[in-house]
């Protein structure tokens, strides 16, 4: 008749921490963080003749969907309005939580001189209450596997629409391209 085949627990273990392992290695795929820009708020206007230049706070909301925590360096998010560049906003170095979601509290400048020269479309935005940005951002960092740090790079693209009257975010794109440098 046949062989009886006997039957193992180190053999069971094995598979099983190889089936664990394959499991972590399907889901451990890098995943693209989202952001999304929750509110300005105006903090203060600067008059130098015959333009305004103006300060705001971007509520940015963040989420890391990976399962490592990742650290990031100082950055500066440029502001574009009709393709000239309109602002800047320095973006603070940090870390956020393998999973998490996180406010971003980022102060910017606009430049009135810069929106000066785009004075008819502007007037015709606040008209319509409607304006267009651009962001563009550049976030370099690591992220810890285990024990080690792996580096990446992320590049973000931001269309936000804006009523220019009350600052209220009307509707926007984001898109985001993860890099992970392996080695």
């Amino acid at each position: 008749m046949g062989k009886k085949v006997k039957w193992s627990w180190n053999s069971a273990l094995i598979g099983a921490v190889a089936a664990t392992a394959t499991a972590a290695l399907v889901t451990a795929k890098p995943k693209d963080p989202t952001f999304q820009l929750i509110s300005i708020k105006l903090t203060s206007f600067k008059l130098k003749f015959p333009v305004l230049d103006a300060e705001v706070i971007l509520t940015v909301h963040v989420v890391n969907p990976n399962i490592t925590p990742i650290k990031y360096s100082s950055t500066t998010m440029s502001i574009f309005y009709e393709g000239s560049l309109l602002g800047s906003a320095p973006v603070k170095a940090g870390s956020q939580a393998a999973g998490s979601c996180q406010l971003l509290h980022i102060p910017a400048r606009l430049d009135g001189l810069e929106l000066a020269h785009h004075a008819r479309k502007f007037f015709a935005d606040v008209a319509k209450r409607e304006m267009l940005f651009e962001a563009k951002v550049d976030i370099e960092g690591t992220a810890k596997v285990l024990w080690w740090d792996h580096k990446f790079k992320i590049h973000v693209d931001s269309h936000v629409t804006v009523d220019p009257v009350f600052l209220d975010v009307i509707d926007q794109e984001n898109k985001s391209e993860l890099e992970v440098f392996v080695g």
